[in-house]
């Protein structure tokens, strides 16, 4: 029996990340991806993929390379913003294509060759430089002669033309905000990394991390050997605007511990432990807790300030909306538990008997696509037929359940009162019973299986439009495998290659999991062009998470990778130095 102390939280470790933005109601793109590690923790969605090993060196400095210094986080919470790379998510996808060897037998026009000559920067010769073509029904890349600059319709045809980046430029772009953690607290997860590479500005996509110290008695204090954790890793898909996912980062993860602890007190008062409805139950109330201080509870303060500034500070969540994807992982129970509002997805990948990948989708799209998310809504408002119109609620938001988006939660009175006095966005024509979307998430519980090797990947939807489940799965046990063999000679390596073996393909089992019937597929490898033969995939990042969204770049993607296992028992969080890039300034938005 464990209970759980009034003061038996104690946060030890929060890492804080501004994500990506949505373009069309979709601006995160997030990835997660936690590894379980054999003993250590039983796990996972990513913003993720867990990923469980035995050896507590199963994720080691390599002993060839020069000793690198870590740096423990040592405060009580911990919170790291990577800065934010601005690129476009055409202009990377340009680069990616182009460098792949997609050459085109096209002109591009009077000021373009079809050759992919470079500049040779000892000569004379005229500069030239590659370029990406997108017109209405093709996409081809070419060569610009002369060191002008590229206007975007510089071909007059009426397409677009832009500059790729080169290989290098787009490794630093890739790179810029990765970073990875060494997770050394004796509790199941050995390591997680998180990339970022967005869009637009500002960023309108959020994660968080927090790792949550719990006592196993009443007398318990922090550092007791018979403590164990709570871990949690949200992803937060903002669209029209930043401050809902901000809010987010800032408020989900405590709101929904504060409502963990007060289930589980109760149950320590009758000596037992909370029914997994409750625990259930208690994650469900701190979303809708959280939503209703955003929606709600921020009118009624505008209304009784009646000042337009508090309105500008206090609406801006409620106005704008984000998906929440969070994952609770429970160190005593092994049990992992994914909280699904909007269409972020988790997917768990775990070994077979054959020695291959296995994907198991662990959440649903929710979206007007998804006929269980139409049929739910179309009970909830009968008679309204636009209630799902497009595949969008009331014809314009695409995510079903969200954060924010009070203009589909709000009474038309409340909604004419605050556009007429403060500001605010009209209502829908259609709005005739609001609420029409909730931030109530869905909740999956899974047995994470160290010994297995267990890992989950929660990311936004820029991911799962780029690459199936299986496909994200076989890429890490890909990145996996190119570990061991780098480490051939090390304990590490010869770990790993009798854990998960190496060959080549993708090592994974084809799709007997394709999930629910409502989960989104891969639309841009087919838009894009892009060639489904895992020939295309590459594997040269010491970031999971990099590695992913090298794989999957085309969209506004971030990734997150988080690993379980039974790492060294220090207490500390350790920056993993080789696959982080070094911190850098950015400025700061005041929400």
């Amino acid at each position: 029996m464990r209970r759980v102390a009034a003061g038996a939280l104690r946060t030890t470790c929060q890492c804080t990340v501004r994500g990506l933005s949505r373009i069309g109601g979709r601006s995160r793109r997030s990835i997660y991806l936690h590894q379980y590690q054999h003993q250590h923790y039983p796990g996972a969605t990513g913003p993720t993929a867990r990923r469980f090993s035995s050896s507590p060196l199963s994720l080691s400095p390599l002993p060839k390379k020069p000793p690198q210094q870590h740096h423990a986080l040592t405060s009580s919470m911990y919170v790291r913003r990577l800065s934010v790379a601005l690129v476009s998510g055409l202009v990377g996808y340009g680069a990616w294509y182009g460098y792949k060897g997609g050459n085109s037998s096209q002109a591009v026009g009077n000021s373009y060759s079809t050759t992919t000559t470079t500049t040779d920067p000892a000569g004379d010769a005229t500069p030239t430089r590659n370029v990406l073509v997108v017109g209405a029904h093709e996409l081809h890349t070419g060569t610009f002669v002369g060191d002008g600059p590229i206007a975007k319709s510089a071909d007059g045809t009426g397409n677009n033309v832009l500059e790729m980046l080169t290989p290098g430029q787009a490794t630093e772009k890739l790179r810029r905000n990765e970073a990875s953690f060494m997770v050394n607290r004796g509790q199941g997860v050995l390591r997680y990394d998180v990339v970022q590479l967005a869009s637009n500005n500002p960023i309108e996509d959020d994660h968080a991390e927090k790792i949550v110290e719990v006592a196993s008695s009443s007398t318990g204090e922090a550092g007791d050997e018979a403590n164990y954790d709570w871990m949690f890793w949200g992803v937060f898909d903002g669209h029209a605007g930043w401050t809902t996912s901000a809010k987010l980062r800032q408020s989900l993860i405590n709101v929904v511990a504060r409502e963990l602890n007060t289930t589980y007190k109760a149950a320590s008062k009758l000596g037992a432990t909370p029914s997994p409805e409750a625990v259930d139950a208690a994650i469900k109330a701190g979303f809708l807790r959280l939503d209703n201080e955003i929606v709600h509870e921020s009118v009624e303060r505008v209304f009784k300030s009646n000042s337009k500034r508090a309105a500008a500070e206090l609406l801006g969540p409620a106005l704008s909306g984000s998906c929440a994807l969070l994952a609770f992982y429970d160190s005593s129970s092994k049990t992992l538990r994914t909280a699904c509002t909007g269409d972020s997805r988790a997917v768990l990948g775990r070994r077979s008997e054959s020695g291959k990948w296995t994907a198991t989708a662990l959440s649903e799209d929710q979206t007007g696509s998804n006929p269980n998310e139409v049929a739910r809504m179309r009970k909830a408002h009968p008679g309204e037929e636009r209630v799902i119109h497009h595949g969008r609620v009331l014809g314009g938001l695409e995510p079903t359940r969200a954060f924010g988006d009070a203009s589909y939660k709000w009474s038309k009175a409340v909604s004419d009162r605050l556009r007429t006095s403060f500001f605010s966005r009209g209502s829908s024509p259609y709005l005739k019973t609001p609420p029409y979307v909730t931030a109530e998430p869905v909740v999956t519980t899974t047995k994470i299986s160290p010994e297995r090797g267990d890992f989950l990947v929660l990311a936004t939807d820029g991911l799962w439009e780029m690459l199936t489940n299986e496909e994200v799965v076989g890429l890490v046990g890909k990145w996996i495998e190119n570990q061991a063999t780098e480490q051939s000679g090390s304990q590490l390596g010869s770990l790993w290659s009798k854990m998960f073996g190496s060959g080549k393909g993708l090592p994974v089992e084809g799709g007997n999991d394709r999930g629910p019937g409502g989960q989104k597929t891969p639309i841009r490898q087919q838009q894009w062009g892009l060639s489904p033969n895992e020939e295309r995939f590459v594997v040269k990042d010491k970031n999971v998470a990099t590695h992913l969204i090298r794989n999957a770049l085309g969209g506004k993607n971030e990734e997150q990778v988080i690993f379980f296992g039974n790492g060294q028992k220090t207490g500390e969080v350790l920056v993993n130095e080789e696959a982080t890039s070094p911190p850098q300034p950015r400025p700061h938005a005041k929400l």
